[in-house]
């Protein structure tokens, strides 16, 4: 068998070993209960399995506005690349749903654990420890959890990370631009899978590992004769121009996007800590930090409880949730206690340069995770652009994860290394080993002979309410998963202990790594298995058939709107083409974010927005049916639910003519004027700038012919209406106000203006005319060229590395 042969088979045993590992949540009709899979993911993905690949492969590279979802919600086309994922539509219209959501997620983990094994061969490990490295990266907890979260694109933008890696290390052992070409194109691929944040911290990583990588050559370079560095130093500039140019798709647009928001540069948030102006504010930019006591969980996993389950009933198998002192947290920080143990070995004996980038993999990324907790984040808040952008510091993870699976795998090399085993330093080594579970039993027998005295000192902590439990039985419960989990470690720890003494006999040397890898692969499942839980896959009603609520509101025009106020999911009216009002988002457009902080349905905001029915518990109607008054009327009672569908009678249409304006620039007094009742919005419109011809007084607005608006094309990026206006007046549209649209007035470009705080507006003279909208933001325009040209470019490129190696093969042909 060829070393290529026997690198594809250990891969193809990888994968099935992932296969059986995962069995459960692939090999099923039902569906991994998390929410974000049930409410969003799996509805997108089954999607797939509906369309001919035909019409998945069409491609349709436009700024797309959603006016389904929030009142209308886009981020200017920055999600239109992942049409260039062309594994995506192939793997989920192929594999049925509901399996189809848990084959894409352990595909790429196994993708991941690919690029691992790359990495980890190219940094001079064997087969075998390549392989352990590849299942370390699969089988974390820390990156596995991910999957009771249902971040399905986190996972699949994480599998990337490994490949960006290698790619930009052969660049550096080559010297050859093609490399830091694909890195920068593995990075773009990364970004299009929509998980920006992780995206943006695996960039920051590549780049202190270009940089640490510079350095090295500098060191190197220090007396000799061939100079390296301005050629490397050229390489990595193009390697980011490369992928600037190649995520533009996505970049300009979100970049554009994003300083409307919450979160944006432009958004007006500002830090305490040094004064910046946009972003998140200090708390919660660095909510989701990893408490320095939760490193002990890196060890005894479930130290602090694990993950709290939120789409259904808790299960049986974890006998404490997380407590500790983040939020709440959905996944595990454990990697696995063997990696642990096979670290200091490349400490000790191969202290070159890929041990020391792994080791500072590993603590940059835990001190990044830590947040608020360190002085390092700080730094990085204050000084480093985009870093106050992103809230959960602890997602950074995914690296101390990758480069303890590199140093493991260099860490068992060494161990089957008869000349290590024979130093004295690996003697010390393993009795720092069998140290372990003897300090894990004296801790146990701390934490079980002074259990009253640590429960009443901790007792504030350990009987700390949740946001789904409280009550006196969680300090009990708290604690006595905290005694157990040290005494399965304290035993897990002296059978790794045992494992690795019998390395001392030369006959068992060659089968300590496999019973190695058989006990971290047993540990992770002890721990995987508490997320990995199952559902029955929704459906839509009976036989599929939509429930009374959605067939009744599927019979309402789509120029109206829904407003949920039962707690249900927007998202189950979307999928079935029902605009609502209002649905979740952490990063929101200011004025939306604004508006949303005001709302109240006694005056008129409900009425502009265009939403027609509320669905509100039967139970809160009876106790607010005196203040809702006339305004709000029972439509529908659904057979068998304990909600009322109301309707709006004062809802406006989807435009209309306002004869009058007020010029009100300040957003606070704007919003306080919306919560009144008695401010009209047919007769007087709030603007912020004055008009550009005059008006009507507003005393006289009620007195005139309210005009007429036809709306005759109504689509997300396009909409057309037909206006008679008697005199003067601001045509109002009942849509969001944002920057990438432009408006025609009978063919001739037209100013949009902002109406009543987050509306949009045109205009008009008196007459007939012809007005429209449509949605072309220029970012987006800009970013789909400068991509698809680099494609092109990319092309190019690997056909003349083709050619070259061609050349080359014939050349040494020739020789031999």
């Amino acid at each position: 068998m060829t070393k290529r042969n026997k690198g594809t088979f250990l891969l193809l045993g990888l994968f099935a070993l992932l296969a059986l590992y995962y069995s459960r949540i692939l090999f099923t009709d039902r569906i991994i209960r998390a929410p974000d899979i049930i409410n969003e993911a799996y509805w997108w993905m089954k999607g797939y399995n509906d369309k001919s690949l035909s019409d998945l492969y069409s491609c349709n590279l436009k700024a797309s506005w959603d006016y389904l979802i929030n009142s209308g919600f886009t981020n200017e086309g920055g999600m239109s690349s992942m049409q260039f994922l062309l594994h995506l539509p192939i793997i989920l219209h192929v594999i049925p749903a509901p399996a189809s959501v848990a084959w894409f997620i352990v595909l790429h983990l196994f993708f991941g654990a690919v690029g691992t094994y790359c990495c980890c061969r190219l940094v001079g490990a064997s087969r075998m420890a390549a392989f352990l490295g590849g299942l370390i990266f699969a089988l974390a907890p820390e990156i596995a959890s991910l999957i009771n979260a249902g971040h399905v694109m986190k996972i699949a933008t994480i599998s990337y990370v490994p490949w960006a890696f290698y790619f930009l290390e052969r660049g550096f052992q080559s010297r050859r631009i093609i490399f830091f070409l694909t890195t920068a194109f593995v990075l773009a691929f990364q970004f299009f899978n929509t998980h920006w944040q992780i995206a943006f911290y695996t960039c920051l990583c590549v780049g202190a590992y270009g940089v640490f990588r510079l350095i090295g050559v500098v060191v190197a370079e220090n007396g000799g004769r061939k100079k390296e560095l301005p050629r490397l130093l050229l390489m990595n500039v193009a390697l980011l121009l490369f992928f600037l140019t190649t995520v533009s798709i996505s970049l300009l647009p979100l970049a554009n996007w994003s300083k409307d928001t919450n979160r944006g540069v432009e958004s007006g948030a500002s830090q305490p800590a040094g004064g910046i102006k946009g972003g998140l504010d200090v708390e919660e930019a660095m909510s989701w930090s990893l408490p320095p006591e939760e490193l002990g969980a890196l060890v005894i996993p479930g130290l602090f409880g694990l993950s709290r389950q939120e789409a259904g009933p808790n299960p049986d198998n974890i006998p404490s949730y997380y407590w500790g002192r983040m939020h709440f947290t959905q996944t595990a920080s454990y990697m696995g206690l063997l990696p642990w143990l096979l670290l200091p070995l490349p400490l000790l004996f191969r202290r070159d340069r890929y041990t020391w980038l792994s080791i500072g993999g590993v603590v940059g990324g835990i001190l990044f995770s830590m947040g608020k907790y360190t002085p390092f984040y700080w730094m990085l808040y204050k000084f480093l652009p985009g870093i106050n952008h992103f809230r959960v510091p602890k997602m950074m993870m995914f690296i101390p994860v990758l480069g303890l699976a590199i140093l493991a795998a260099r860490g068992i090399d060494l161990l089957r290394d008869e000349d290590v085993r024979r130093a004295k330093a690996f003697t010390r080594y393993l009795i720092g080993v069998c140290a372990l579970p003897v300090l894990l039993l004296v801790i146990l027998g701390i934490e079980a002979g002074g259990a009253t005295y640590w429960v009443n000192t901790f007792v504030e902590a350990l009987s700390q309410p949740t946001r789904y439990e409280q009550g006196a039985y969680l300090v009990g419960q708290r604690w006595g998963n905290l005694v157990s989990e040290t005494a399965i470690a304290a035993v897990l720890s002296a059978l790794i202990a045992a494992a690795m003494l019998l390395v001392k006999k030369p006959r068992m040397a060659q089968i300590v790594p496999y019973l190695l890898l058989f006990l971290f692969v047993a540990d992770t499942w002890r721990i995987n298995d508490k997320f990995l839980f199952l559902t029955t896959a929704p459906v839509r009603g009976k036989d599929g058939e939509p429930p009374p609520l959605i067939k009744f509101l599927a019979t309402v025009s789509n120029t109206y709107r829904v407003l949920p106020m039962d707690g249900s999911d927007p998202m189950q009216y979307v999928s079935q083409h029902i605009p609502v009002m209002y649905a979740s988002n952490p990063v929101q457009q200011v004025r939306w974010q604004q508006y949303l902080d005001a709302f109240g349905v006694a005056g008129p905001m409900l009425d502009i927005m265009n939403v027609k029915y509320l669905i509100m518990p039967s139970a809160d109607y009876q106790q607010q049916k005196s203040a809702l008054g006339d305004k709000f009327v029972p439509a529908f009672i659904p057979p068998g639910s304990s909600t009322v569908v109301l309707e709006n009678r004062n809802v406006l249409p989807k435009a209309w003519l306002v004869p009058s304006v007020a010029v009100i620039p300040e957003p606070a007094q704007r919003l306080a004027i919306l919560q009144n009742p008695a401010f009209n919005p047919r007769t007087v419109a709030m603007v912020e700038s004055a008009p550009p011809f005059a008006m009507e007084n507003p005393d006289r607005a009620e007195q005139l012919p309210p005009g007429n608006v036809t709306v005759s094309r109504y689509e997300g990026e396009r909409i057309d209406l037909t206006a008679s206006a008697p005199v003067n007046s601001l045509l109002t549209l009942g849509e969001k106000y944002y920057k990438g649209w432009v408006a025609t007035v009978d063919g001739k470009p037209a100013e949009i203006v902002p109406v009543d705080h987050v509306l949009r507006g045109v205009y008009l003279t008196p007459g007939t005319h012809k007005i429209g909208f449509r949605f072309d933001p220029l970012p987006f325009k800009i970013g789909k060229y400068l991509t698809l040209l680099s494609f092109v470019l990319f092309a190019g490129m690997l056909v003349r590395e083709w050619r070259v190696r061609r050349v080359r093969d014939e050349r040494y042909a020739d020789k031999r």
